[in-house]
């Protein structure tokens, strides 16, 4: 299968909406349900609303990944994900991600026109590099240190940007070892997966290490729980401080913001392009 789509060319910076499949997400569970039972109608008008904001990318997921989080199912992850993969495809024109560490769930994604895999566990998960080498579709992978159920408890580093660039550079290898074109993949160093406040701040501040790998740069940073500490802010109050990191992001060589608030990062990542254009 080859994968190619224009929302896909990072000569620009990409923005990738967080599209919710769980129920309980800490953000927006239940977005997208009628009770427990996932609304089509509700899917459609989100998935529109995504279009008209100014996404490039839509990323489903149907496993919550926040700290503490219990895994799904394989069929369960399958039932909440695979609906919205195919009405991304069908109704929109946008490059469409699966959000999932689960084989099966990639192939099946591939099969319905997706285009990204985004695995919070690096291809990690048995049979997942031979899924997503066989799929033929880009691939993000992420460092997390431990499991959501255990990744927040007490998190140590020898030297937390190098320990993470090491990590990626390993699935990496392991990747196109695997038959995974170097040029389908990217690299996310997964802030708040694993990361106490300092570890989150000094990869940020130092992200340029992870840039220099080689690959494009996700980053997800929106309304992240780092946000709370440094400032206190609830959920609902912290855009502000979501749209400073990802201005930074892009500062230091990020290619992909994978964000909640659409429309405000669109018109963050305009400006921010606007004035590059300039910048020569």
């Amino acid at each position: 299968m080859s994968v190619n789509h224009p929302k896909l060319d990072l000569s620009s910076p990409k923005l990738m909406a967080i599209v919710n499949a769980t129920p309980d997400s800490f953000s927006d569970g239940g977005l997208l349900y009628h009770g427990r039972k996932l609304d089509q109608n509700k899917v459609k008008a989100r998935l529109q609303l995504l279009v008209d904001e100014g996404a490039d990318i839509l990323d489903i997921g149907g496993e919550s990944t926040r700290p503490g989080a219990s895994p799904v199912s394989e069929q369960e992850e399958l039932d909440r994900v695979m609906p919205i993969v195919e009405l991304a495809v069908q109704e929109t024109d946008l490059a469409v991600s699966v959000d999932t560490s689960t084989p099966r769930l990639m192939l099946e994604a591939a099969s319905a026109g997706a285009h990204i895999i985004n695995d919070v566990r690096a291809l990690a998960r048995e049979g997942a590099l031979e899924a997503a080498a066989s799929s033929s579709l880009f691939v993000c992978l992420m460092h997390m240190q431990g499991t959501p159920t255990n990744m927040q408890d007490n998190p140590t580093y020898d030297q937390v940007n190098n320990d993470v660039a090491n990590f990626l550079k390993q699935r990496i290898d392991m990747s196109q070892q695997a038959g995974i074109a170097p040029e389908k993949i990217w690299i996310d160093p997964g802030f708040g997966f694993g990361k106490t406040l300092q570890h989150n701040l000094m990869l940020l501040a130092q992200l340029p290490m992870i840039e220099q790998l080689g690959f494009p740069v996700l980053v997800g940073l929106s309304r992240k729980s780092l946000i709370g500490h440094l400032l206190g802010r609830d959920l609902e109050e912290r855009l502000p401080a979501s749209l400073a990191l990802a201005m930074m992001s892009l500062e230091r060589g990020a290619k992909i913001l994978r964000v909640h608030d659409i429309q405000a990062t669109r018109d963050a990542i305009d400006v921010f392009c606007a004035v590059s254009d300039h910048d020569q």
